[in-house]
């Protein structure tokens, strides 16, 4: 990754705008989402910048660009038409680390803005690093109309809720187990209608019942081509609820990114048209853990007695020609 995907703390951002135009309006639109702490440098404002200065009582310093203003300050946008001052504003900031985004000069900046999707507190933030911002957007769109308007109800739901789930349910397993299970079904379907003390009623009820742990499973995933845009549904779904994956060298590593981001990566030295890693599999599984094993191509599994005699239960699953 050419760029660090990060989330700054609003409370601790202290911004400087370059600027008065309408390209800084829509940055100080932007901060305005997460900080007040903004301070302005124009001589001049357009109409916009100006009623977001006086609605919330944001610092302007009346002048154009001046060196020396920058104490204090930990991120920086030059928003202003003239590029030698755009470059003046980076000079200044950068060996002062301060973050600094320059419109439309990526070469002077040292973070940029992602493209955003807002469902507060859930937030969806993407780049494609400047290279492609029609296929950018094309993909905003595509997330925005399959993501429901209310989907950080059940964030704001799930944060209400967080210690008395902990309180009942014991493990981090268990605890994963049951939000799965409530988010994915009735309650979370409560949550999007609105209906909130449904929700609520339901979550309380279903505290009183003991929550099984999760039962154990191996799933055998056969790569095929290794085209990570032939993955089923069902093996996508699959892969997002991996406590642990296996491959070897011959799996196209592009897979990787699909499973959770937190599961157990296990990387096999030997190719598995040699050797299948079953015993360590089938270690994992018994231990209640969801397995995925990444297999290069289209071969049978080699028979195992270890895997047949298992009561673990075990997938084949393909992905698509």
């Amino acid at each position: 990754m050419k760029y660090f995907p990060i989330f700054l703390d609003g409370k601790n951002i202290s911004a400087m705008i370059i600027g008065g135009g309408d390209v800084a309006a829509r940055k100080i639109e932007l901060l305005l989402k997460s900080t007040t702490n903004i301070t302005v440098m124009a001589e001049s404002l357009s109409d916009s910048v100006q009623r977001l200065i006086d609605a919330h009582d944001l610092t302007w310093l009346a002048h154009n660009y001046q060196h020396d203003h920058l104490t204090g300050i930990n991120l920086v946008i030059a928003a202003t038409d003239d590029e030698e001052v755009n470059k003046a504003v980076a000079a200044e900031s950068q060996p002062l680390n301060i973050l600094t985004n320059v419109v439309d000069q990526p070469e002077l900046c040292t973070y940029i803005t992602p493209a955003i999707i807002d469902r507060s507190p859930m937030i969806i933030a993407m780049s494609s690093c400047g290279s492609a911002p029609i296929l950018l957007r094309m993909l905003r769109e595509q997330i925005e109309k399959t993501l429901p308007n209310g989907y950080g109800k059940l964030a704001e739901f799930s944060f209400k809720f967080r210690d008395h789930v902990k309180a009942k349910v014991q493990g981090l397993r268990n605890r994963r187990t049951f939000w799965e299970r409530a988010l994915r079904g009735t309650i979370g379907a409560a949550i999007l209608d609105g209906e909130h003390f449904k929700a609520e009623q339901q979550l309380i009820t279903s505290l009183k019942n003991k929550v099984s742990p999760p039962q154990g499973e191996i799933v055998f995933v056969h790569t095929k081509t290794g085209n990570p845009d032939k993955l089923t549904l069902q093996i996508h779904r699959e892969m997002q609820f991996a406590d642990a994956v296996f491959y070897d060298d011959d799996v196209n590593i592009d897979f990787i990114e699909y499973i959770r981001r937190d599961a157990d990566k296990y990387p096999q030295s030997i190719s598995s048209t040699i050797q299948v890693n079953f015993q360590h599999a089938l270690d994992l599984s018994e231990k209640g853990q969801k397995v995925i094993y990444l297999l290069a191509g289209f071969t049978e599994l080699p028979t195992n007695s270890a895997l047949s005699l298992s009561t673990i239960r075990k997938t084949q699953l393909t992905c698509a020609d």
